[in-house]
């Protein structure tokens, strides 16, 4: 019994000093061993030293201010200040994560700075001015497709879209898509399932917020060889707004002031060369779509594809129908 107490007050000195001391606030101790026997947990000041000693010697570091009041603080954390930061930030500006799950994560990432400095994480964060989705199912779909993707099984699910009164009209007549789960992907503020459709015999994207009813079956992924190279970060370089297509090579000029623009969507790698002062050329792979075509305009006179025909053709046309659109 006195052995069993012994590892449980350890474990408590740990776990106080770590959440409510850091550099900045020291704990005496007097007050630990008073935290220690208000729990129920008798200690005296030999011994609150000769167990941190033992956490400093298995790795547990616990700083000491020398005084008459020894005072101490744990300083060494799994994320500093501004990755934590960061974090929050993310989760403010996700449009996917709804307004409950969002004050809900954002106190438990505060709270990994210990509990004196996540008052003044959460007081020092900007609320982004961002519509919130309001599927809360959302998780329990994200775990759903996460456990499958580990144990290697197909999902089914069902999908919708909102009608002008924001009600659900599911496609395909509620009849349920199955597909083999392969990653998550962020994108363009929403969360995607990419996952192999063996009915068309390609890849497929979803927005997770539009899945309903998420279910794992008892049935394996299919396995196929093109899928052991398939390469996600390229996947997601070549495609745009997660509208899929054939991929191909294509040949852009741009005005040089959007050459950061275009390392921005298509990566440092990108192999630019100059034609002009002001104009430069690249080829990248991209999987043609109607909104490649729509991004591709959105530049107006700074950006022209060059190549492949077929490509330019489809840009000439989208072009002559919003003219006329607008005739």
């Amino acid at each position: 019994m006195e052995k069993s107490i012994t590892k449980l007050k350890m474990l408590k000195i740990w776990e106080i000093l770590s959440q409510e001391t850091d550099e900045d606030n020291p704990m005496e101790s007097t007050t630990l061993l008073k935290k220690l026997d208000e729990l129920g947990i008798p200690c005296d000041r030999r011994t609150l030293y000769k167990d941190i000693e033992a956490l400093n010697d298995n790795g547990y570091e616990i700083l000491c201010n020398r005084s008459r009041k020894n005072e101490y603080y744990v300083l060494d954390r799994k994320f500093d200040n501004a990755e934590l930061h960061i974090l929050i930030d993310a989760v403010q500006a996700a449009s996917f994560i709804t307004e409950n799950k969002t004050d809900e994560l954002v106190s438990k990432i505060a709270g990994l700075s210990g509990n004196c400095r996540a008052e003044i994480l959460k007081s020092n964060t900007v609320a982004f001015n961002t519509v919130k989705n309001t599927n809360e199912k959302i998780y329990y779909s994200v775990n759903e497709i996460i456990t499958a993707t580990y144990e290697k099984k197909k999902i089914e699910f069902l999908y919708f879209d909102y009608d002008t009164s924001h009600k659900k009209v599911y496609r395909r007549d509620k009849q349920a898509y199955v597909v083999n789960p392969y990653a998550t992907i962020f994108s363009n503020d929403s969360y995607y399932l990419l996952c192999y459709d063996d009915k068309h015999e390609g890849m497929a994207h979803y927005r997770i917020d539009r899945m309903d009813s998420v279910k794992i079956l008892d049935e394996p992924i299919t396995k196929r060889q093109d899928l052991k190279a398939f390469n996600v970060k390229r996947h997601k370089k070549q495609i745009f707004n997660m509208f899929a297509g054939e991929a191909v090579p294509v040949t852009i000029k741009i005005d040089k002031h959007l050459i950061d623009a275009m390392y921005d969507k298509f990566g440092a790698d990108v192999k630019m060369r100059s034609v002009s002062d002001t104009e430069a050329e690249f080829t990248a792979e991209v999987q043609i779509s109607s909104a490649f075509i729509g991004w591709c305009i959105s530049f107006g006179d700074k950006l022209k594809i060059i190549s492949p025909t077929p490509v330019v053709e489809d840009i000439k046309k989208a072009i002559k129908n919003l003219s006329e659109m607008y005739n």
